[in-house]
């Protein structure tokens, strides 16, 4: 599985969807941070506060993501070395959790850099140090989640099809709803007492949970529970493409 692993990160850096995907990431987040004279502006804002990332970031996500993972199992089908792949001797679980491993890291390789911006606040700030450190903390690790979840779904949605662009469109949209379509329908207030409930399944409200500061175990369970289904689901797409 290790070598496996390694083979996909190779992959992507080889093809330079890695770099692109790391590229556009920081590109967008730093124009809109940094230069735009826009809301999401850090230095119009007055605040000491990276809430502007977290804002901006998922919204990037939502497309680069499933740019980065709709090559996973989409480009094998395509060649047809996904039958060389399953005869070696790993299992399918073996298969899906080291392509998910691979895009999950370019993930947290793009969020590394993104660590300037919080110490160039840090030390911009009135008095020095003046940003709220549990939150930030808090609102990377949702981030990271949310970007581990997306990264499940954009998987799932590639074993489904040998086209690439298919696969894009299909974990577009599939994000798209699991991050803001629960939202929007809590907002229409149409269930009465189960509208609050509507409300957590969607990622957003767990999200947005996180970045207080606060590590609640149900947002965690959450996010785990997600992406575990996803890999769930990626495994019975491959078995079924089997028969």
């Amino acid at each position: 599985m290790y070598v496996l692993f390694l083979k996909e990160i190779k992959s992507f850096l080889n093809s330079l969807i890695g770099y692109i995907v790391i590229a556009v990431f920081l590109l967008i987040n730093g124009l809109f941070l940094w230069v735009f004279p826009m809301d999401f502006n850090i230095l119009n804002f007055g605040y000491a506060t990276l809430d502007s990332l977290f804002i901006l970031s998922p919204i990037v996500f939502l497309f680069l993501i499933p740019a980065l993972t709709m090559r996973s199992f989409s480009e094998e089908k395509r060649v047809g070395s996904n039958e060389i792949l399953f005869t070696k001797p790993l299992t399918d679980t073996q298969i899906i959790v080291a392509k998910y491993l691979s895009g999950l890291s370019l993930v947290v390789f793009s969020l590394l850099p993104t660590l300037v911006y919080f110490f160039s606040i840090y030390y911009l700030g009135y008095p020095k140090g003046n940003i709220d450190i549990g939150g930030t903390v808090g609102s990377y690790i949702g981030l990271l989640l949310l970007g581990a979840s997306f990264v499940a779904v954009g998987i799932f949605c590639s074993s489904l099809t040998d086209n690439q662009i298919v696969s894009f469109i299909v974990a577009v949209f599939l994000c798209l709803f699991l991050y803001m379509g629960f939202e929007f329908i809590y907002g229409l207030s149409l269930f009465g007492k189960i509208d609050l409930f509507i409300q957590q399944l969607g990622i957003h409200a767990h999200y947005r949970s996180l970045s207080r500061g606060v590590i609640d175990t149900r947002d965690l369970i959450y996010f785990l529970s997600l992406i575990t289904l996803f890999l769930l689901l990626t495994h019975y797409s491959l078995q079924h493409n089997k028969r």
